[in-house]
């Protein structure tokens, strides 16, 4: 599964690095949203929830929606500013509709059944779509979502309010700690650009990401086959250390792409036993189970989900589901009406760093 980002005829100086506060700060929250896929920043996390007003800590939960499972497309900069309140700014220039519609993508969101430019805020279906999602993940969720729907500039200012605050409790004080890291990686990836050309720079990025052969299209290697083309605006590789084993893109239509790279890989996992490995292995060697794994990886989903997203028979998720969980790999809880899967990071990562950053991708 790719994504292909179209550079063709685009001149080099339009594949841009740069750092981005709001990138950096939406790593960051899904850090704190999902501590498992980070056990390198598991005591921060810790730190940093302990540290919240209460207030504080419920609206970023009742915010989850937009970054946990995946991120909001305006919150990861085409056009990175120099401070978080700049890119804040911009964020407010979108208009509500691209807004709203950014917002309410999720993993298995309701892109793929709405028409072309069908906005939940104008077509019935699209609505009830967003919220049947939302409502399978959580009530939280669920009352974000609804609320987004009723008063997108209600929505839109306590959001950024709430990303406001996070830059008073914790992030300055973590952005300052990876500034001449991050400053680092790119003066690294700008060198290899202007001495190497395009090629080499992406070679630096991850090993999942490549040009092509004729040199006019940049290959991700993600979830979903996907295509994108950059044109004038360019495409824009922004380095993230919270962000890390993760590999984040934006490419809907409608928006620049941007691809958010790890600059460094976690450390070698420990060895497992030989038959752990056998079975584990065998679970993931059908094609299926490996495409559902790498969703979960993106947050927990019900079977529903799952079936809708891949297009896959109901009774046929299950089954590949039970093959997962007697490999140790998945667990079950219910919510409600519905039972949500999430994968057992610390087991996948027993199997070795490379399966896990190419799962969590």
């Amino acid at each position: 599964m790719t994504l292909r980002i179209d550079i063709g005829g685009l001149p080099s100086e339009r594949v841009r690095f740069a750092a981005s506060p709001l990138a950096e700060l939406t790593a960051m929250l899904h850090v704190l949203a999902e501590p498992g896929h980070h056990p390198q920043f598991a005591g921060w996390a810790a730190d940093v929830w302990a540290g919240l007003r209460p207030e504080s800590a419920e609206r970023l939960r009742e915010a989850e929606f937009l970054w946990r499972s995946s991120q909001a497309d305006f919150l990861i900069p085409a056009r990175p500013r120099p401070t978080l309140a700049e890119e804040l700014d911009d964020v407010d220039r979108i208009d509500d509709e691209r807004y709203v519609t950014a917002a309410l993508v999720t993993t298995c969101g309701s892109n793929r059944d709405r028409p072309p430019g069908a906005s939940p805020l104008t077509d019935t279906t699209a609505r009830e779509r967003a919220l049947e999602v939302a409502q399978a993940r959580g009530a939280l969720q669920e009352a974000f979502a609804e609320r987004l729907l009723a008063d997108p500039a209600a929505v839109r200012a306590r959001v950024r309010r709430t990303l406001e605050e996070c830059a008073e409790t914790f992030f300055d004080a973590a952005w300052a700690g990876v500034a001449v890291q991050l400053a680092t990686d790119l003066r690294l990836k700008n060198e290899l650009l202007r001495r190497h050309g395009v090629g080499a720079a992406l070679a630096s990025v991850s090993g999942a990401v490549t040009l092509a052969p004729d040199g006019d299209c940049i290959i991700v290697d993600k979830v979903q086959d996907k295509a994108t083309a950059a044109r004038d605006a360019g495409v824009t590789f922004i380095p993230s250390v919270f962000g890390r084993p993760h590999l984040v893109a934006v490419h809907a239509p409608g928006w620049h792409p941007v691809v958010q790279y790890p600059v460094a890989e976690p450390g070698p996992a420990e060895p497992v036993s030989l038959e752990t490995v056998t079975l584990r292995l065998e679970a993931l060697a059908h094609p299926v189970r490996l495409r559902l794994l790498r969703t979960l990886a993106r947050g927990p989903h019900t079977t529903g989900e799952l079936a809708h997203f891949w297009e896959l028979s109901p009774p046929e998720v299950p089954r590949h589901l039970a093959v997962l969980r007697r490999a140790g790999l998945l667990t079950p809880r219910r919510q409600g009406r519905y039972v949500r899967y999430t994968l057992n990071l610390p087991d996948l990562a027993d199997l070795g760093t490379d399966l896990l950053a190419a799962v969590l991708r």
